[in-house]
């Protein structure tokens, strides 16, 4: 047996007197950390399988159970990290590339928290939300450049299909298999009774949730995995998947362990094969190409519906923008680079790709400055934590936006970062019918209704403190943002001044 080199991440702390030996611990953890020791009669755990879930932890009924990061080190030094130098024995051992799941955690700006909201005194007087109306109804989709009327003065000026939502915020794209039937189930509920919408991720959408048609996007991505007519049509819209801000430039894999017989149907693959997703779609290689399949299918469903483009945020993103609103596209979808995953290669998912803020500024101004900024909403996603970031991503030219990694901790994720494995203690990233069951939807989507219920409240109070009492007059409104502790390029790039001026 060869020396290992690897201390494990984590160590299970149990209160010997609180501990009852009951076993709940043992019976709850997919990944075995827990174990009885008849010889000794106790409780014990095996540290290095434990990903930090917390699973044991909110379930022990004595309480007798903590997790707590270790205090080894490594003797290293500000280029020798212990996570680099664990990294190098992980692929010494096995010869592989890293996987990772959720966004990075490297420690690069976040310029949501580098912006401040302003708010009114005096001069401009606030709104009270609770006395006055505020508007947060959006729609997304192409906008009229002009009205016209006929000779009695009626509007004849026809629109392209449009998405109305209630609030602007809307549940990405996470595909069934790479998060559960029950987790899907909680998303689209949720979406219907808070008329949004949710992303039905690149793996089809399953049988049962065509009920929830009216608010679901449906995906099309390179392995055009469980596309069909029927698919198509279902939706309330249609995604094209070119990117994703975890992974850009590269495509998809959802290891075969995970594609039973549910997820062989709705993807329209066999069964416990490997679904891969190549990196480009084989018939895109230019925006015209682009054109070809936007077109394609607004014809597939008889122009009902609006087309998103969705990439990832790169280095020239504001060109691809320009190009994409040129082909045809309704909205466009930046997703940008803390954006969460399943599973994604780590070197790329902490290196490639830029913040969503910068992107978005650049896109929005780099629309505005040609001229056809209505012919296509915004949609940005990647790390929205809050309604203040939400505030902030329309202030900088956002219609709406994406959210996913909040909305799994909404519904118990705990972002130990294993998803990849399938063994996800809390049954949203995982296909064993034992850890679905975990996840009650019912219980799931209502806590999603209240997260997005209690941010709209919170976006109310924060427009009206602003003097806004709409949506649409906050598009944009880069006056109502304050850069600190920005540099003169950021600021530039962002279109805000510094606070003080």
């Amino acid at each position: 047996m060869g020396i290992n080199y690897l201390y494990p991440d984590f160590e299970v702390h149990r209160d010997k007197d609180k501990c009852i030996n009951c076993r709940v611990c043992e019976r709850q953890c997919a990944n075995e950390v827990h174990a009885f020791d008849k010889e000794l009669n106790r409780m014990i755990a095996d540290d290095s399988k434990c990903v930090n879930c917390h699973r044991c932890v909110s379930l022990c009924p004595t309480h007798a159970l903590k997790i707590v990061k270790t205090d080894h080190h490594f003797k290293e030094n500000a280029n020798w990290k212990g996570e680099v130098i664990q990294d190098i024995y992980r692929q010494a051992e096995s010869g592989g590339v890293l996987l990772a799941s959720m966004g990075t955690p490297k420690d690069y700006p976040v310029y949501w928290d580098k912006m401040l909201i302003n708010a009114s005194q005096v001069t401009n007087p606030s709104i009270d939300p609770l006395r006055e109306p505020m508007e947060t109804r959006t729609f997304l989709g192409q906008k009229s450049t002009k009205i016209k009327r006929d000779d009695q003065g009626r509007l004849i000026t026809t629109t392209t299909p449009q998405l109305s939502l209630n609030i602007p915020i809307m549940f990405s794209a996470m595909s069934y298999g790479s998060i559960s039937y029950n987790a899907h189930k909680s998303l689209a509920m949720a979406a219907q009774e808070l008329g949004i919408f949710y992303n039905t991720g690149e793996g089809g959408l399953h049988e049962d949730f065509y009920q929830y048609g009216k608010n679901t996007i449906v995906q099309v991505a390179s392995g055009r995995f469980g596309v069909h007519p029927g698919y198509l049509n279902a939706g309330a819209a249609i995604e094209i998947k070119m990117g994703q801000g975890a992974k850009p430039g590269i495509g998809g894999h959802l290891p075969g362990s995970k594609i039973g017989e549910d997820i062989s149907k709705t993807r329209m693959i066999p069964e416990h094969a490997d679904a891969i997703s190549p990196a480009p779609h084989h018939d895109i290689y230019s925006i015209e190409d682009l054109r070809q399949l936007v077109f394609a299918l607004k014809e597939a469903t008889a122009y009902t519906k609006p087309i998103i483009v969705k990439v990832a945020a790169v280095h020239n993103i504001s060109a691809i923008a320009s190009g994409i609103a040129r082909s045809g596209a309704d909205i466009i979808a930046i997703d940008g680079f803390r954006g969460g995953t399943g599973a994604a290669p780590a070197r790329t998912r902490d290196n490639v790709g830029i913040p969503i803020e910068l992107a978005l500024a650049s896109v929005d101004s780099r629309l505005r400055q040609e001229g056809i900024r209505n012919n296509v909403s915004l949609v940005v996603g990647g790390s929205i934590r809050s309604s203040a970031d939400v505030i902030k991503a329309i202030a900088l030219g956002a219609d709406a936006i994406y959210v996913a990694t909040s909305a799994l901790l909404a519904l118990g994720c705990h972002l130990c970062r294993t998803c990849q494995n399938g063994k996800c203690n809390w049954g949203i990233a995982t296909q064993k019918p034992e850890l679905v069951k975990r996840l009650n939807p019912e219980v799931g989507s209502q806590r999603l209704v209240n997260l997005i219920t209690a941010w709209e409240h919170e976006i109310k109070e924060m427009m009206g403190g602003m003097g806004i009492n709409s949506i649409e007059a906050l598009r944009g409104n880069r006056l109502m943002l304050r850069g600190i502790g920005l540099n003169e390029t950021e600021l530039q790039i962002l279109g805000i001044s510094h606070a003080g001026q």
